[in-house]
């Protein structure tokens, strides 16, 4: 094992007792390079020679004291990726250097208040659909034209990434005014990146293309009756899938510009389908029963119909979380699986009667569903949701479905470990879908250590194959991405995933 502390990120946070501020989501600022083989004391068990790629984790980390209330997502984005090859893996970890980071680090104190405090806070403007937010590309991670693309769920610029490296490239020239949401979709038949935004100000939603050679191809309007809350979208071979959920900041509210969440049960879910390159016109709305969902597994096309596989929430405005320290009830509570109880759900929309068929596929709370990219817009079998800790934003297992046979398995990851979205990772050479690993970062609170884990999606249930113990333990995140080695760095003129 080859280590080196590479930098330490200059913070001022003091000690705290929040509870997004200590246990798993105890924030690091160190920055780190480590190079591991079979044979280390790190590794426990063998790490695979049949895999070569990159899984890449984002999470976010309080640097500076905050300017009141602190939300874990206003937390600045750190990035830890971990490369395969020849039985050898390679981490490093790196906060995003995003304007506004580089900002308080110069200030030397937090510039931009959290999603818990009023706009007058601040005392820059910022970014994205509240207007006053730091755009801390803290959400997401997926790899498009051979970089990382990082990004902000409340709409941002996107920062680019090498994805074995983290050298910073900084922001796309191509990322429209109203700017990106998190949760653009990577089509690896074609290499291209579909997104989407929203905003305050009509039409609300744009969605757009980018090509494999990282230049925007297509961008419209998507005109909603007012401001919405999407967080996610999908796709299949020929569309595109955007959402208008009854989830959203209450209107009047929203004229003193106050930022309250409320649901309205009342309106129905509506999804619009659009052809990957068509206009507003072309864009077909379907209703589904009121709920509000934060992320979608899969989608693809079936004779006249598009099926779309998702985390359905049964109650999309919680209770306030019943341990929650003061002024923090509601907050903890939208962080809860537990009180949202998402359930594997499935749509189907009739493209030729224009009705909507459901069926709930799991009565289980599950959420952050992983799956083989290789078959992303195409039909699947195998989905591995995460199972939250009841009343946190935790992760304590994993689920894989066989959705062909209906049947699932279930894996513990042990007492005070949690674990981040499991991406699957191929094997090389692999001859059916569920032929490869899942990988995934975990935070063992109890030894007060990181780990890579390994898991062999064929022998899911015997649980981790290698463990890869890091250089420090790590706060705990969520969103993440596999890439095959090969596929990065290709021309644009390369077909993916093929």
């Amino acid at each position: 094992m080859t280590v080196e502390l590479v930098g330490k990120v200059r913070s001022t946070l003091k000690s705290t007792d929040h509870p997004y501020m200590q246990g798993a989501w105890r924030p690091t600022f160190n920055e780190w390079n480590a190079i591991f083989a079979n044979g280390d004391v790190e590794v426990i068990g063998t790490i695979p020679d049949d895999i070569d790629g990159v899984y890449v984790r984002t999470g976010e980390v309080p640097v500076h004291e905050p300017i009141g209330r602190y939300h874990p997502f206003d937390g600045d984005g750190f990035i830890h990726a971990i490369s395969f090859k020849g039985g050898r893996a390679s981490y490093r970890s790196r906060f995003v250097r995003t304007k506004g980071f580089e900002a308080e680090q110069e200030a030397g104190r937090a510039l931009w208040a959290g999603l818990m405090e009023p706009p007058h806070k601040s005392t820059r403007p910022g970014w994205g659909a509240q207007e006053w937010l730091k755009d801390s590309s803290s959400t997401d991670v997926v790899v498009h034209a051979g970089q990382i693309l990082s990004t902000f769920y409340q709409c941002g610029e996107g920062y680019r990434l090498d994805p074995f490296t983290l050298e910073q490239f900084g922001t796309d020239s191509w990322v429209p005014q109203d700017g990106i949401s998190a949760h653009p979709k990577f089509d690896p038949a074609t290499g291209e990146l579909m997104f989407f935004n929203y905003s305050k100000h009509a039409p609300y939603m744009h969605y757009g293309v980018v090509g494999p050679d990282n230049k925007l191809k297509h961008y419209i309007p998507v005109p909603l009756a007012g401001p919405r809350l999407p967080h996610d979208m999908a796709f299949t071979k020929n569309y595109a899938i955007v959402n208008d959920m009854p989830l959203y900041w209450d209107p009047e509210l929203l004229k003193r510009n106050l930022h309250v969440v409320q649901f309205h049960p009342d309106q129905k879910t509506r999804f619009g389908i659009i052809p990957r390159l068509g206009q507003p016109e072309d864009i077909r709305w379907f209703e589904a029963e009121p709920t509000y969902t934060l992320h979608w597994l899969n989608a693809w096309e079936e004779g006249d119909e598009v099926i779309l596989d998702g985390y359905f929430q049964e109650e999309p405005q919680p209770k306030s979380h019943p341990d929650a320290p003061d002024g923090l009830e509601r907050m903890m509570a939208y962080l809860s699986q537990g009180l949202m109880k998402p359930k594997l759900h499935r749509w189907r929309f009739n493209l030729k009667t224009g009705e909507t068929t459901e069926e709930r596929l799991d009565d289980r709370i599950l959420e952050f569903g992983m799956m083989n990219q290789k078959y992303a817009g195409q039909k699947y079998r195998y989905a591995y949701s995460a199972v939250p800790e009841p009343y946190w934003f935790l992760f304590t297992g994993l689920v894989k479905h066989d959705l062909e046979n209906g049947t699932s398995e279930e894996i513990a990851f042990g007492p005070g470990r949690y674990g981040s979205e499991a991406p699957f990772a191929p094997r090389i050479g692999a001859t059916d879908e569920d032929d490869g690993y899942l990988v995934s970062f975990i935070a063992d609170v109890e030894n007060d250590r990181s780990e890579c884990v390994l898991i062999d999606a064929k022998r899911f249930s015997e649980g981790p194959v290698c463990r890869i113990v890091l250089p420090e333990r790590f706060c705990s995140g969520t969103h993440s991405v596999w890439a095959n080695g090969n596929d990065i760095g290709m021309g644009p003129n390369t077909v993916l995933g093929a």
